[in-house]
């Protein structure tokens, strides 16, 4: 891999101008492209198979008027008058008139006729039925939505809009910009040159730019759910600055040892650039393997983080060797280029310093790292996922306050009602189901009122509302979804089935329980193999495995401290806080892996190469801590800042997406990567690299530290014969 490698980076530096020219119009390609070709993306989250998703597809053909998307006007009357009064009457009516003939909807319902009314009088709901699902409604026709009931605020009437129609993307603006800004400080001051700085910058955000351009031009061929485009984003461009910095680097320390630019782009390309591709290539293994699960919209996510990373790879190892031949020795201080390199006087490294203490404090390094790690997974112990609703939402949006309006008027049940589905073959069997259905329900916890149902056309269809006692998100409301399962399974004649978006987001919650145990064993096996073969040693990756767990419990616990039981909430702007979006903790675990094994290969791989040419354990691992601490540090500096930026963002799964990926970057890096593992690794000593000999001829030589390339470049000392 390694002589490949060095021969692509050769050729591109050479052919610098070709590439960088190739590279803007295949950007531009790119970005035309997604604009004619752009699709909306969706905000639900379906799970197929699942007694919810079932009922929903079965509505679709069965009761296709009640298929699509529903839209909640919430009325509140001033304080201390009611809706009974003739005037406030006469405006909610001419609301219902004016609502039910909004673009894309089909009706709307009087809450005066089906006593949609709170106990005071002061509030009132009005359903809108629309024809389309909620991400097949229109920008315009939600616009319209939002802005009815203009004269009904006129007349004095408080007029809130929610429902699923109002579920939109979450909206990236500039807040998280600043997280780029401070990557860009950090490279300042890690490279000493603005020069290395701005260009690593610029080829990462080439990389994510085409990532993103081909990932909407592909939105209106695949199924794009609202936050998988904010994940490819944040990833892109978390490891696509962190890849070019590590090329960089190499390159920088290849031109002070006195190699010429050309020879030192393409032996960068070749050692640091062998270890992208292998890094990158686990973190798209990673989140590919996402698919395992088979839950469609996880696997949409993944597939576009995916497809973000890999672009980033290609990126770093074929336009920044471009860049670096337009840059020459410009991306050194000042006081390392030319002949006053010769002269430049270095005091040893932080990394050689830290190394030789944690080395030396082996033993309480480790206990204290593995114990506060364990302590802070405690609270994981409790965590509980759920699909947010709108109560969750960020304050002043929207959907927020009309949630807020419904909990105070009608209580908190009504923002999670659920939809009990019975159908059958004959009007008579359906109606007496519907009468067994109100019988067995009688009495049961938790459950508020049930209404009457709502026939089809032909009448083989029955739809009614569960209205629970407690909000969406709330266990009390899934052990209700359960319960109501189990008493409406004795019911005979008729098909019946819960439905509704907090059954939908029960589910889905569940089924991506269930399938987190199997992917973690997946990921952790992955990376025992990987690393066995990156480092021909059983030991070493198993320690790899072990701190990768370390690192996700107490990411989980962390998380789960601040975003579930809202402890320092304020800090990161969290309004309301309640459980974990129920695909964060397996997105989490995908991602998190892939960046751990990033570092890993970085500091272990200068360790392993030292120790194979001759070096003691105790010597290779300081070593390689020094020379890679710096670097290391500078990636997850730049990777917490690019996670940290999008906490900024108002939407609740963004934020606890960006925190959740921050925290797991800093902790893994600096914690587990720097500490925990080189004490480790010296307490081992030559058992770390201890493999069978059998198994070391059975695996294949990638040949990630370069040492083959070494060897071919020492027995060809004129570099003008390589071919290119």
């Amino acid at each position: 891999m390694a002589t490949l490698l060095y021969r692509l980076g050769r050729a591109s530096f050479r052919r610098r101008k070709l590439v960088v020219a190739l590279w803007l119009v295949l950007l531009a390609a790119l970005g035309g492209a997604a604009l004619a070709f752009k699709g909306p993306t969706s905000s639900n989250f379906t799970m197929p198979g699942t007694e919810s998703q079932r009922a929903i597809d079965a509505l679709q053909k069965e009761f296709p008027e009640a298929s699509g998307a529903t839209g909640t006007i919430v009325v509140a009357a001033p304080q201390g008058a009611t809706l009974a009064d003739p005037q406030l009457k006469a405006a909610v009516q001419g609301l219902v008139k004016e609502a039910g003939t909004l673009p894309g909807a089909l009706a709307a319902v009087d809450p005066y006729a089906v006593k949609a009314l709170s106990q005071d009088g002061r509030h009132a709901l009005i359903q809108v039925q629309f024809a389309e699902r909620a991400d097949a409604v229109t920008e315009d026709q939600r616009t319209a939505y939002e802005n009815s009931g203009a004269a009904a605020e006129a007349a004095g009437l408080q007029v809130e809009h929610g429902g699923e129609v109002m579920n939109a993307p979450p909206e990236v603006g500039g807040t998280e910009a600043i997280g780029v800004v401070i990557a860009l400080v950090v490279l300042v001051i890690t490279f000493g040159s603005l020069v290395a700085a701005g260009m690593t910058m610029l080829n990462a955000l080439i990389g994510v730019g085409a990532g993103m351009a081909g990932l909407f031009a592909l939105s209106s061929v695949i199924d794009l759910t609202s936050t998988a485009p904010v994940l490819a984003l944040m990833l892109g461009l978390a490891v696509g600055i962190d890849y070019s910095l590590f090329i960089t680097s190499r390159h920088r320390q290849n031109l002070v040892d006195g190699l010429e630019p050309e020879e030192a782009a393409a032996r960068a390309v070749g050692t640091a650039g062998s270890a992208v591709v292998f890094a990158g290539i686990t973190v798209v293994i990673a989140l590919a393997g996402l698919a395992v699960v088979r839950i469609p919209f996880l696997t949409v996510m993944g597939l576009a983080a995916a497809g973000t990373v890999a672009v980033a790879v290609v990126v770093a190892i074929t336009l920044l060797p471009a860049l670096l031949g337009f840059a020459g020795e410009k991306v050194l201080p000042r006081k390392l280029r030319g002949h006053a390199a010769s002269h430049a006087t270095t005091k040893e490294a932080f990394g050689f310093r830290w190394a030789r203490i944690v080395t030396r404090l082996r033993i309480p390094v480790i206990l204290v790292g593995v114990l506060g790690l364990g302590a802070l997974a405690i609270p994981a112990m409790d965590m509980r996922v759920a699909l947010p609703d709108a109560s969750a939402a960020a304050p002043g949006t929207p959907a927020r306050e009309a949630a807020d309006l419904i909990t105070a008027g009608f209580g908190p049940g009504f923002n999670g009602r659920l939809a009990l589905v019975v159908s059958s073959d004959s009007p008579e069997q359906t109606g007496a189901a519907v009468q067994q259905v109100s019988q067995v329900l009688q009495g049961t916890p938790d459950l508020l009122t049930l209404t009457p149902p709502n026939l089809s056309r032909d009448k083989l269809t029955a739809l009614l509302a569960i209205i629970p006692q407690t909000g969406p998100t709330d266990a009390a409301t899934e052990e209700l979804v359960h319960e109501v399962r189990d008493r409406v399974a004795g019911v005979s004649g008729a098909e019946v089935a819960v439905t509704g978006q907090t059954a939908v987001g029960i589910d889905v919650s569940e089924k991506l329980s269930d399938a987190m145990p199997v992917y973690l064993l997946l990921v952790v096996g992955l990376s025992v193999l990987l690393l066995m073969l990156v480092f021909r040693s059983v030991l070493v990756p198993l320690k790899a495995a072990l701190g990768f767990l370390l690192t996700v419990g107490a990411t989980f616990g962390i998380t789960v401290l601040v975003f579930q039981e809202g402890h320092l909430a304020s800090l990161v702007g969290l309004d309301t806080p309640g459980p974990l979006v129920s695909f964060l903790p397996i997105l989490l675990i995908g991602i998190l892996f892939g960046l751990a094994m990033d570092y890993e290969v970085f500091l272990v791989s200068r360790m392993r190469e030292d120790y194979v040419h001759g070096a003691d354990v105790q010597a290779a691992t300081i070593s390689g801590m020094g020379h890679g601490a710096r670097v290391v540090t500078a990636a997850a500096l730049i990777m917490t800042s690019v996670f940290a930026g999008f906490m900024l963002i108002d939407d609740p799964v963004i934020k606890s997406m960006g925190f959740a990926l921050a925290i797991g970057v800093a902790i893994d890096a600096f914690v587990v990567r720097m500490t925990i593992v080189p004490a480790v690794i010296s307490l081992l000593g030559r058992a770390a690299w201890w493999l069978p000999a059998w198994l070391n001829r059975a695996l294949p030589n990638v040949d990630i530290e370069g040492e083959r390339l070494r060897d071919q470049l020492s027995e060809e000392p004129e570099r003008e014969t390589v071919t290119v």
